[in-house]
């Protein structure tokens, strides 16, 4: 079978890295580390269309799309009225991430457990609704409608602090047309994990739970980012609450879309926060995390491809299985993230360990030399029999991946 794997970031190189394992893989247009393990070619030109084109040209059998933005914007429609077979919903079914107004219209609809909320067009009306909030004693959480690089979530601890994000964010468009809208919600208070489910519209299979480290700092302090790390797997949360979550938050949602005449065929990524021993739904994403695909990954064996190709068939989706073996990931990221950050700092990359994997994210090459250009640059995943040898195992890997002012957070896997 010949894959495309449609991305540039350290998902689609541990997409990449995983389906080389079971079939050829071309990647467009990639990165340094990616060009490594599969086949890189430039983006086509043509937009879309000119995808389509390179794989009637390639032969390409499956497509699979990493990032939400294309899924966002179309691109698995335009493949499959040109006969291809994608990995990925289309443009509806992928405005459960590109809309949070809409996923929580849909949660509702489909009567999944989440947080209380509203959304809003007006700042004015945004800002009155937090002002009940917080003097009903309930703090609040704003979130930008739009697709926002997983940045667009802000936890408030005051109603100040609420004011300041609805202004920065609906006023200022500091996140541009992703706050045009707002969903403010209850704050949860609790432990979160991620489930991946890989869906058809006539069956689904869950992959291990992730834990990702969204906050720049530790102790998870400052603001979100893409995630910094993750660990799997999470044993915190109990087999009972995993069936919870997907008979009362996967199956729905899938059903509800299916009612509206939205098939979904991908990822259905589901963010779960467990207050008080109750798991409800933070967010739904449609397509595979970051860090979480480089972490699961590699804890995966064999069925992977096949999984993906049955489900961008609508056909029932086999088990992937799963190795005996924790992971822990550590991203490296670039001073300054996730505000500014500069580009262009020479890389040097040492050999690592048997059973450590280096993704790179936001790399690339200038005259032969490895250089940053982006604000999370790469991701060391090791695994190990437990979880505390996968973690030592990855922090003693990071060191070998060097750059001026590189940052990661020494708390991943520390509980």
């Amino acid at each position: 079978m010949r894959v495309l794997v449609y991305g540039s970031g350290g998902r689609e190189h541990a997409l990449a890295w995983k389906v080389a394992q079971e079939a050829e893989v071309v990647v467009i247009p990639g990165n340094p580390g990616i060009a490594a393990d599969a086949e890189c070619v430039p983006l086509p030109e043509g937009g879309f269309q000119g995808v389509a084109d390179l794989c009637r040209s390639r032969d390409i059998d499956l497509v699979v799309v990493g990032p939400e933005n294309p899924l966002i914007e179309g691109l698995a429609d335009v493949l499959r009225a040109q006969g291809c077979r994608v990995y990925g919903p289309g443009a509806e079914g992928a405005r459960l991430e590109g809309s949070k107004a809409r996923s929580k219209e849909l949660m509702a609809s489909a009567g999944v457990p989440t947080a209380e909320f509203e959304s809003f067009n007006d700042p004015s009306a945004a800002r009155e609704y937090a002002e009940r909030c917080f003097d009903g004693g309930a703090p609040v959480v704003v979130k930008a409608s739009g697709a926002a690089l997983g940045k667009g979530v802000i936890v408030c601890r005051s109603l100040a602090e609420a004011h300041e994000w609805i202004d920065r964010l609906m006023v200022r468009r500091e996140m541009g047309d992703a706050g045009s809208t707002l969903v403010l919600e209850r704050r949860l208070v609790g432990r979160e994990f991620s489930l991946l489910t890989i869906c058809s519209e006539t069956g689904h299979h869950s992959l291990p739970l992730a834990q990702d480290y969204k906050r720049v700092g530790e102790g998870d302090t400052g603001p979100n980012t893409g995630g910094m790390g993750a660990i799997s797997p999470v044993d915190w949360v109990s087999p009972d609450t995993v069936r919870e979550v997907e008979d009362r938050m996967v199956t729905p949602i899938l059903a509800e879309l299916a009612r509206r005449g939205v098939p979904f065929r991908g990822t259905l990524f589901t963010g779960v926060m467990v207050e008080d021993g109750i798991p409800y739904c933070l967010e739904y994403n449609v397509r595979f995390g970051d860090p979480e695909a480089q972490c699961l990954f590699p804890i995966l064996g064999s069925g992977f491809v096949d999984a993906l190709n049955a489900a961008a068939a609508g056909e029932p989706v086999p088990p992937v299985e799963r190795l005996p073996a924790a992971s822990c990931t550590v991203v490296i990221a670039s001073p300054g993230y996730p505000g500014e950050y500069a580009k262009g700092l020479p890389i040097l990359v040492g050999n690592p360990d048997r059973h450590v994997k280096v993704f790179h994210a936001g790399t690339r090459l200038e005259n032969g030399r490895l250089l940053t250009s982006g604000g999370r640059v790469a991701a060391v995943t090791a695994t190990g029999p437990t979880l505390p040898d996968a973690r030592t195992l990855a922090y003693e890997n990071v060191e070998r991946f060097v750059f001026e002012g590189a940052y990661y957070r020494r708390d991943i896997g520390l509980e």
